[in-house]
């Protein structure tokens, strides 16, 4: 076909296999690290937890001096927490939450006071910023949990030999166990391959991958076309800039 006054050769159809436009979308987490410290700054973050805050509120509205006296409770509580933690401050920074955890926990233990799964999580998270240097974060079974900020996912085109349909259980609640099983091989290496060598603590949440389609025209049908000669260039340039001078030329009095 002409093309710029040339005759060119170019593709305009290919055939494909329903699979080479398929991918699994797969969810990459990385574990949580965070650093902790009781330093005034950090202290006064709590004002901005929700569950500290509402130690100060009261929902007996229609009992006046009773929510006076449950705010006045509350208030007293947040004045005990802010107390021990700021006895930790000698401390230091601490770069494990377990460490951190447990000698607030210690400290609420010798006032009496009982501090819940909310308040805990409140605490941690004024007290807390993350730290690449910490220790991994890990729940009660020692599993690393997942920092959301960190969170990623890695497109895995459907591999060579992929049966059709696709082992699918369609609908929002339904699992993907049996997609995972048939490509879990594949995702693994691809993971080995491509994630593990850069970011060597990422895992894949399996529970989140998905299907997903695309027609990718550049992918297949993309031409090179070189620039033009250096020399055509600058020369475009140098005209253009006497054009610019010539009108600039036009606007001095």
């Amino acid at each position: 076909m002409p093309i710029d006054g040339e005759t060119k050769t170019r593709v305009i159809s290919r055939i494909f296999e329903n699979r080479e436009f398929g991918f699994l979308k797969v969810t990459v987490e990385r574990p949580l690290r965070m650093n902790f410290e009781a330093t005034p700054e950090r202290i006064a973050k709590l004002d901005e937890q929700k569950a500290f805050v509402n130690l100060a509120t009261s929902k007996k509205r229609r009992d006046v001096l009773a929510a006076e006296r449950e705010i006045a409770e509350g208030q007293k509580q947040q004045n005990t927490i802010r107390a021990l933690l700021a006895a930790l401050e000698g401390n230091g920074r601490y770069m494990d939450r377990d460490a951190f955890d447990a000698d607030v926990m210690r400290a609420a233990k010798r006032t009496g006071l009982k501090i819940l799964g909310p308040l805990k999580k409140a605490i941690l998270a004024a007290l807390g910023e993350r730290d690449s240097d910490a220790e991994i974060c890990r729940d009660s079974k020692g599993r690393p949990e997942p920092d959301s900020e960190l969170r990623d996912t890695e497109n895995i085109p459907l591999p060579l030999g992929t049966a059709l349909p696709l082992p699918l259980d369609f609908g929002p609640d339904k699992p993907n166990d049996r997609l995972v099983a048939s490509f879990r091989d594949d995702i693994d290496a691809y993971m080995a391959r491509e994630v593990l060598p850069h970011v060597p603590d990422a895992w894949v949440d399996y529970d989140k991958t998905k299907v997903g389609y695309e027609i990718p025209i550049n992918r297949h049908f993309y031409v090179y076309k070189p620039p033009r000669p250096l020399d055509q260039i600058e020369a475009d340039i140098t005209e253009l800039e006497g054009e610019i001078a010539g009108l600039l030329k036009g606007l001095v009095v």
